[in-house]
């Protein structure tokens, strides 16, 4: 499966029967030199649209939100350990959480890489 995007900027890539999740390259663009991430517990669940995790940079401090519901399976620590990660990989190495959908078919409602790189360019 391709990576699938949303609004608010989070990627979603099928990892097996998980979902990785992460913040887009664009969004760590816009965000500048991060320094700071929180991320919720393995075991946590939530509701597609939910906060589920904390970005801060020395411009600001960023909401990330759950693209699709489910519980957290695996955390990313290194990212936690090594905020600038996300500035040099947000799309690979500095995912944030491995998620077990409780609604994979919302994944349908996501963005493709074209929609998404035309609604980063033009909002």
């Amino acid at each position: 499966m391709t990576v699938m995007y949303t609004k608010d900027h989070e990627w979603v890539r099928a990892d097996g029967d998980l979902y990785v999740i992460g913040i887009s390259a664009h969004a760590a663009e816009q965000l500048g030199d991060v320094v700071f991430v929180e991320l919720p517990e393995t075991g946590k669940t939530f509701a597609k649209g939910d906060d589920m995790a904390v970005v801060e940079s020395v411009k600001a401090a960023s909401d990330v939100y759950a693209p699709i519901s489910g519980e957290i399976m695996e955390v990313n620590s290194a990212v936690v350990d090594e905020p600038g990660k996300i500035n040099e990989d947000a799309m690979g190495a500095a995912w944030f959480v491995k998620i077990k959908p409780s609604n994979a078919s919302e994944i349908d409602a996501l963005m493709d890489e074209a929609a998404y790189k035309d609604f980063a360019e033009n909002s």
